[in-house]
C-alpha cells in the first residue's frame, strides 16, 4: 500500500473485495461516484451498482428496501449530506428498522478543504452515535479503512462508516490486528493518554514522539469504532495516566471527546482536554492551513497535554 492515502480509496478498493466475496452487495451513491470512490465497484460489477442522483433521501431509503430484501448495502454520499440533509430516513428507516445499510460517507471534516463551509461536516459522528443500534466507524488510514470495511459489511444491522477527502499517512501493517469495537493502543505511555480518531490518529503519534524528547512519555490509542466504544481501554488509561487529551477533526461537541467524557466521568474521573472543530464553522481553503487555523494539528495536541 502507499506511503499515503485517502480513507475513501482504501474504501473503493475494499468494496471491490468485499463484493467478489459476497454477490449479495449492493452498492449505491448519489451522483458522486468518482468522489466518493465507489465508481471502482461499479466498473466491476455494474450490475450490482445504482445511481440513484442527487436525491440522498430516496438514496437511504431505497437502501433500506434493499437491505430489508435481505441485500447487504453500502450506500455513499458526502458526510453532510447523509447525516444532514437524510438523517431522518437513516434514523426511521435504517435505525429504527435494524436495516443492513452500511452508509459510508466521504469528504467529512475541516480536510474537505476548498468545498467550504457547506460541506465541512463536524457533526456528524455526534449525530449518528445518538440513532440507537447505530455502529460508528472512523478508520485512521487506508489500512484500517480497509480492514474496518470488511469487518462492517460482515455483520447484520446499521453503521455509518465516516471517510475522508485528503490523503493521509499509511501507519498500519498489513498484518495489523484491527478489531470492530476495539481501540488499538499504539505507543506505550503512563504520563498522558492521547485517544484519538481518523486523520488525527497521525497527528497524535508525531506529537508522542515529540513529547518522547522533552521527557513526557505519551500514550496514543486509536478509537476507530465510536460507538460501540471501547470503555475497557479508556478506562485503562485514565486509571494509569490520569490524564487524557482526545483529538478529533469533528466537533468537541458530541463526538470522540464527549464519548470517552462520558465513560470517564461514570468510572474514572481525570484531567480531560479536547483537540478538534470548537463550536465553528469552518470556511473554504487549503486542508493544512485549515486545520492549523481550527486548531487540529500536532502543535495543538501539544499545548493541550502541556496545559493538563
Amino acid at each position: 500500500m502507499a506511503d499515503k492515502m485517502a480513507t475513501r480509496e482504501a474504501y473503493g478498493k475494499a468494496l471491490v473485495e468485499i463484493g467478489a466475496e459476497n454477490p449479495n452487495l449492493i452498492v449505491m451513491d448519489a451522483d458522486l461516484s468518482k468522489s466518493t470512490k465507489t465508481g471502482d465497484f461499479q466498473k466491476v460489477y455494474p450490475e450490482r451498482f445504482f445511481n440513484m442522483g442527487i436525491a440522498e433521501q430516496n438514496l437511504y431509503g431505497t437502501a433500506a428496501g434493499l437491505a430489508l430484501s435481505g441485500k447487504v448495502v453500502c450506500a455513499s454520499t458526502f458526510a453532510m449530506f447523509a447525516s444532514g440533509r437524510a438523517f431522518e430516513i437513516i434514523r426511521n428507516s435504517i435505525g429504527y428498522t435494524g436495516a443492513n445499510v452500511k452508509v459510508c460517507a466521504t469528504h467529512a471534516g475541516i480536510t474537505v478543504g476548498e468545498d467550504g463551509a457547506s460541506h465541512q461536516t463536524f457533526e456528524d459522528i455526534a449525530l449518528m452515535r445518538t440513532i440507537p443500534g447505530m455502529t460508528v466507524v472512523n478508520p485512521s488510514d487506508g489500512v484500517s479503512a480497509m480492514k474496518l470495511m470488511k469487518q462492517v459489511c460482515a455483520f447484520e444491522g446499521p453503521a455509518y462508516v465516516r471517510l475522508g477527502r485528503a490523503s493521509v499517512p499509511v501507519f498500519y501493517d498489513e498484518s495489523a490486528d484491527i478489531v470492530l469495537g476495539k481501540g488499538h493502543e499504539l505507543r506505550a505511555g503512563g504520563d498522558v493518554a492521547i485517544i484519538a480518531t481518523g486523520i488525527m490518529v497521525a497527528e497524535a503519534m508525531k506529537v508522542a514522539e515529540s513529547l518522547a524528547e522533552e521527557g513526557i512519555e505519551a500514550r496514543v490509542i486509536d478509537i476507530h469504532t465510536i460507538k460501540p466504544l471501547d470503555e475497557e481501554i479508556i478506562i485503562k488509561a485514565a486509571s494509569e495516566c490520569g490524564k487524557i487529551v482526545t483529538a478529533e477533526e469533528h466537533s468537541v461537541i458530541g463526538g470522540l471527546g464527549s464519548a470517552v467524557a462520558e465513560v470517564v466521568v461514570k468510572n474514572c474521573p481525570c484531567m480531560m482536554a479536547m483537540v478538534g472543530q470548537n463550536d465553528t464553522f469552518g470556511e473554504s481553503g487549503k486542508p493544512d492551513e485549515l486545520k492549523e487555523k481550527y486548531g487540529m494539528t500536532a502543535a495543538d495536541i501539544v499545548a493541550a497535554v502541556k496545559g493538563l
